[in-house]
């Protein structure tokens, strides 16, 4: 069975519920190193008292049972705090000053300039005058980067507790091919944050214009950053939280948090549930709180939803239609998603069914597009990114043409951004109506992959971090091929 075979038996598959767990060590105590200064306490975590406020970090702890407890980390002063350490409290201008530099931070010069010449009667101060002068230095620093040499990242729901996912039922060997572990998921950023690499939007790469001949085509977009420094684009495949994850020690859902930006809940063994940072959405969100200049002017990553269980966690599927929570979990998951643009996120479809794209019948390739308007795109909005399912594009590495007529069907209903899935470090196609690029799995089949070459040439993760070093022990060994 194929990689692609089995990844689709085991999303639509039937799930096989765990018959039961053997007795897990009690009294586990560990101590982490989050940049060499988080304290990290034990304690059971719980929606009532437990401490989930911005910037809290939340990762289940790798025990099991009912005398688990969560690791509550609190992460070290943000960047964002100690950067403006040397703006006056009682400043009049402070407000203005630490705006201008959270942009700025974010490589948006331009907007942090405007913003400091905005009001005149600040316009003499000396420490913003001061500011102007750095910035317009910095912005003249600035150089482009290639956009055909920008890498995309993906990855599925994190794992958070690891006794759950491997313990050793059916759908262990799936989770540890094609799953990323919240603990690895967080290396993998310190380590490309320490590399120099930056979040950028898809939409930052290309854009649509309208030529000489008033024709609409597409054109490479202009990122500016500071030399040495890497863009990528990131995603996240099947954002939906299926019924068959359910007590495998995944999120359950994304919803807003009090401080109005996405985060997750998660369902735990007692049958209670928690609020905190249970996948990637708000795991990043924290990250770039710390390290505001990991983000290319408030960039965050793709998020693909299939539609036919729902998206989000909520059940908004046409299958659900009898469900008395129908149109509140439509409701709701249109609020949701709606936050998560306004926050940045940017939303695709990874087709209705999870459907192979490239090699279904022609007549379920335009039912299932439809059905993905007609369910899906009613929620979150009109989005014009597709992230191929299983990777399988509608065409080989030529250029898309108007002959292709799954391409010409997708790009009738309002696609312009294609990703397909290789493991190639860059591959970007830009052509006059459309863009595409290749995406890199970063989960356990690719890193034990990497742990286990030979030859050192078959390594394709040590441009972004070492496999050896990110790798979670709780993961079951080998990690079977696909």
């Amino acid at each position: 069975m194929n990689r692609y075979e089995y990844i689709r038996r085991y999303r639509r598959g039937r799930r096989h519920r765990r018959t039961g767990h053997a007795a897990l060590i009690a009294g586990c105590v560990a101590l982490l190193l989050l940049g060499g200064t988080a304290a990290f306490l034990w304690g059971r975590h719980r929606i009532a008292g437990s401490d989930t406020s911005p910037g809290n970090v939340v990762v289940m702890n790798p025990t099991s049972g009912s005398d688990s407890a969560d690791i509550v980390i609190t992460p070290e002063e943000p960047e964002t705090d100690s950067a403006f350490s040397d703006i006056p409290a009682d400043h009049p201008a402070a407000g203005l000053l630490k705006q201008a530099r959270l942009l700025a931070l974010g490589y948006d010069y331009e907007a942090a300039l405007a913003l400091l010449q905005s009001d005149a009667n600040l316009a003499s101060d000396p420490l913003v005058t001061e500011a102007i002068a750095d910035y317009e230095a910095a912005a003249a620093a600035l150089v482009p980067v290639k956009i055909s040499e920008v890498t995309h990242v993906f990855f599925h729901s994190l794992i958070i507790d690891t006794a759950r996912a491997f313990d050793g039922d059916s759908d262990e060997k799936g989770y540890n091919q094609v799953m990323t572990t919240a603990d690895e998921f967080n290396k993998i950023l310190q380590s490309m944050y320490d590399k120099g690499y930056v979040l950028v939007k898809l939409h930052d790469l290309a854009y649509e214009a309208t030529d000489e001949s008033g024709k609409t085509v597409m054109k490479p977009g202009t990122i500016l950053l500071p030399e040495g420094k890497i863009p990528f684009v990131m995603s996240q495949d099947d954002v939906c939280y299926y019924p068959y994850m359910d007590g495998d020690g995944f999120a359950s859902r994304i919803i807003i948090g009090e401080d109005g930006k996405p985060t997750c809940e998660m369902k735990l063994e007692d049958g209670s549930v928690s609020v905190g940072a249970y996948d990637l959405v708000p795991i990043l969100e924290a990250f770039i709180e710390q390290h505001p200049d990991f983000s290319y002017k408030g960039a965050r990553a793709v998020l693909a939803f299939t539609g036919y269980e729902g998206i989000l966690g909520y059940r908004t599927s046409s299958a659900y239609a009898d469900s008395p929570t129908y149109e509140a979990d439509r409701q709701e998951a249109a609020r949701v998603a709606q936050c998560l643009k306004d926050n940045g996120w940017e939303l695709a479809s990874h087709s209705w069914g999870h459907l192979n794209l490239g090699s279904i019948e022609m007549e379920r390739f335009t039912a299932d597009t439809d059905k993905w308007e007609t369910e899906v795109d009613s929620l979150i909005g009109p989005t014009d990114i597709i992230l191929y399912p299983f990777g399988a594009d509608v065409g080989d590495w030529h250029p898309y043409t108007m002959e292709n007529e799954r391409f010409r069907y997708l790009y009738n209903v309002g696609f312009r951004y294609f990703c397909n899935v290789d493991s190639s470090r860059h591959w970007v196609q830009i052509g006059d109506d459309y863009m595409r690029q290749g995406r890199r799995n970063l989960d356990g089949y690719r890193m034990w992959k990497d742990i286990t070459a030979e030859d050192p040439s078959k390594r394709r993760l040590d441009d972004l971090f070492r496999a050896e070093d990110v790798f979670d022990q709780a993961r079951p060994v080998p990690v079977p091929d696909m």
